[in-house]
């Protein structure tokens, strides 16, 4: 009963998460996150959609960290692989969210769409209900290598951003600036939700112990 507090926070992380990664797509020509190339360098190469590519991506890096190190995966990776392509195809679609103008309106526009996404980012993974596919990728094939988290990012998304941009995916200044923006605010994102979480558990446990004891 506890446990599931988490799901909404996972699910409205996931959406938050989604519209940051439709908003940048938009004004993609700025340049965008490493795995966002790949996938929008799939779309312009084989068709489908992006949020297809971006299923179809999280469920192979799924396997492969099932295969290295299943501690990471959960119910909410698989959730999360589904989920994140749906909605972004889902954003495209509705076609509400800002186009690129070639001004600089762009560049407040992409900005937003970082923020968006370090905030969905982080409150989805202080739910707990298990790490993206490309998180636990990253975190298996570190404990695999015993190399560190930071170096293994940086080796994964440089290949991911090589494939992506040999498929003929969007790269520019703001490819390379993604993570230190998003970085700092997904970390404050995640610590702030994650005490609010356990708050409102603590909370909710000691409700049930109380009303245990009164019935007593």
């Amino acid at each position: 009963m506890i446990q599931a507090i988490r799901w909404p926070f996972f699910v409205v992380g996931v959406i938050f998460f989604s519209l940051g990664i439709s908003t940048t797509i938009n004004v993609q020509h700025l340049g965008i996150h490493p795995w966002d190339v790949l996938n929008v360098g799939l779309f312009e190469m084989f068709g489908f959609s992006i949020g297809t590519w971006n299923i179809i991506c999280g469920m192979t890096l799924i396997v492969v960290s099932w295969i290295l190190d299943k501690s990471y995966i959960k119910i909410g990776t698989f959730l999360n692989a589904f989920l994140v392509g749906s909605c972004v195809d889902f954003f495209l679609w509705l076609d509400i969210l800002p186009h690129a103008t070639h001004t600089w309106l762009d560049i407040l526009i992409i900005i937003v769409g970082i923020i968006i996404m370090g905030v969905g980012g982080g409150i989805y993974n202080a739910a707990g209900v298990g790490s993206g596919p490309r998180d636990g990728f990253m975190l298996s094939i570190s404990d695999k290598l015993g190399a560190p988290i930071r170096r293994v990012r940086i080796i994964t998304e440089t290949g991911v951003l090589v494939i992506g941009l040999l498929l003929g995916g969007p790269v520019f200044i703001f490819t390379f600036i993604f993570t230190f923006v998003q970085s700092p605010i997904f970390q404050y994102s995640f610590l702030k939700c994650k005490k609010f979480i356990e708050r409102i558990e603590a909370s909710k446990l000691e409700k049930r112990v109380r009303d245990s004891s009164i019935a007593k």
